[in-house]
Formats: structure tokens, C-alpha cells, sequence
């Protein structure tokens, strides 16, 4: 990925800091940012002592705010030039329960935050893409958007909607270069799955149903990411891509 700019949503930590991690040590910039700027410094500073002086900036943004979101556009712009790659992956799940008992706010928060917002960001960063007739666009999805759940329903329809978003966008950009694509990760040790993961009875029914016998860690997912972004995948757009260690074809949570 030499040569390539990587803006990474929700890269302080988890799946995203790991994709970050991945793609500079394949050669790319990458740009660090979160709703937290002194988490955001952090990961960059590790970036910076492992890879060089310049390989990573921070730029902290609520996916919430259109005009946050801007602004992380400007920014890395600013100090790269431009953005050859674009990792969807902050997502809220701010419900876990039956569908009957989500409340309205957290239902919009569920869609504005996982879907909305990478609407927003693909169209202020495809533009570019598609005038340079390059690029490569990838929403961190989740087997959630594949099957039905008795508790996290309203993520699920997100991401599932997600995968819609990037098949439809790869038709149109498709002919002028640039590919857009989804990750759907099984349960993977992330901050944000954690209220899974701590349920024991929850772990220990997802990882006696996959077929690997456990679950996944963030740097598991990040090679999906810069497959997707780099030239090894310049043949593969519009697609959902599982990693979850064979949870979906053998009825794994």
C-alpha cells in the first residue's frame, strides 16, 4: 500500500486501530481518528515510534456530525493530499434486547451512526476517487446483517443495510475505478462486542457452534482490510466478505 492514504473511522482501538496497524506496515499513510482525541494521539504516537515519523496523523470526529466528518475529510487532505482509502468502522449498538423493546432513539442512533454516517463519508471522499479513476471503500459490516438475533436486531438491520450500500455504490463507481466493499466479522474481541463476549454463556454457545472453537481478535480482520484496499483485491468490489472463524455455516452466534 505504498503511496496509498488510509482514513479510518473508529481507529483508536479494536478493529480499526489493528486495520491502522496493518496498512502502515504495508507502506500506507493512515489517518487515526475516534470521538476521543487523546485516543486518537495514542494510537498515532505507537504508529509513528513503530513505522516513522509521519506515517500517522489524528483527527478525532463523532461519526454523528456531518460537520465532524468534514472536517476529518479537510484535515486529511491537509496534511496528505488526498485519500486513496476509505475503512468505514465505528458503529454504535447501543441496545441489546428484543426488538419490541428498543426505543426510537436508540433505533435512529442504531441506523444514523452505522449507516448514515458512511453514506456521508463516501460521499465526501468518492468524488476524488472516482476524478482519479482509484480507490477502494470498505464498510466494517458483521455477520449480524446475515441472520436474525433476539438481541441485537437493530444493529443486524444496520449492517445489513450496510452491505446494500456497498453493492449499490460498487455498480455506480465500478466503472470508473473504484471499488467499494463490506467486512462482516463474527464476534471478535473488541470493546464494543464486549458485552458478548463477557457473557459466558453467550461465548461459550458461539465458540462450541464455530468451527474454529473461539472467537476472533481484531488483527484477524485487519488482513480482510488491506486485501480489500490494496491491489491483491483490485478484481473484488460489491462484496461481503465473512470473517468469524465458520460461525455462519455451522449456526455459530
Amino acid at each position: 500500500m505504498t503511496g496509498d492514504v488510509a482514513l479510518i473511522t473508529g481507529s483508536s482501538r479494536g478493529i480499526g486501530k489493528a486495520t491502522a496497524e496493518a496498512m502502515a506496515e504495508q507502506g500506507a499513510k493512515v489517518v487515526i481518528s475516534s470521538r476521543k482525541q487523546d485516543a486518537c494521539d495514542a494510537t498515532t504516537a505507537a504508529i509513528n515510534e513503530r513505522f516513522g515519523a509521519g506515517t500517522a496523523i489524528s483527527v478525532a470526529a463523532n461519526i454523528s456530525s456531518k460537520d465532524e466528518l468534514r472536517h476529518l475529510v479537510d484535515e486529511t487532505r491537509q496534511a496528505f493530499g488526498k485519500i486513496t482509502t476509505l475503512v468505514c468502522n465505528a458503529a454504535s449498538s447501543p441496545y441489546y434486547g428484543p426488538g419490541l423493546g428498543i426505543s426510537d432513539d436508540q433505533f435512529r442512533k442504531t441506523m444514523d451512526n452505522n449507516v448514515l454516517s458512511n453514506h456521508w463519508l463516501i460521499s465526501m471522499v468518492a468524488p476524488e476517487m472516482l476524478e482519479r479513476g482509484a480507490g477502494s471503500i470498505t464498510i466494517i459490516s458483521s455477520i449480524g446483517g446475515l441472520k436474525g438475533s433476539p438481541i441485537i436486531g437493530a444493529y443486524g438491520i444496520s449492517k445489513a443495510a450496510d452491505m446494500q450500500v456497498a453493492r449499490n455504490f460498487s455498480v455506480e463507481f465500478g466503472p470508473r475505478g473504484v471499488r467499494v466493499n463490506c467486512i462482516a466479522p463474527g464476534l471478535v474481541r473488541t470493546d464494543m462486542a464486549r458485552a458478548l463476549w463477557e457473557d459466558e454463556e453467550n461465548l461459550r454457545r458461539s465458540t462450541a457452534a464455530s468451527t474454529l472453537k473461539r472467537i476472533g481478535e481484531p488483527h484477524e480482520i485487519a488482513g480482510a482490510a488491506v486485501f480489500l484496499a490494496s491491489r491483491a483485491g483490485a478484481f473484488t468490489t460489491g462484496q461481503t466478505i465473512v470473517c468469524d472463524g465458520g460461525a455462519t455455516i455451522s449456526g455459530g452466534a
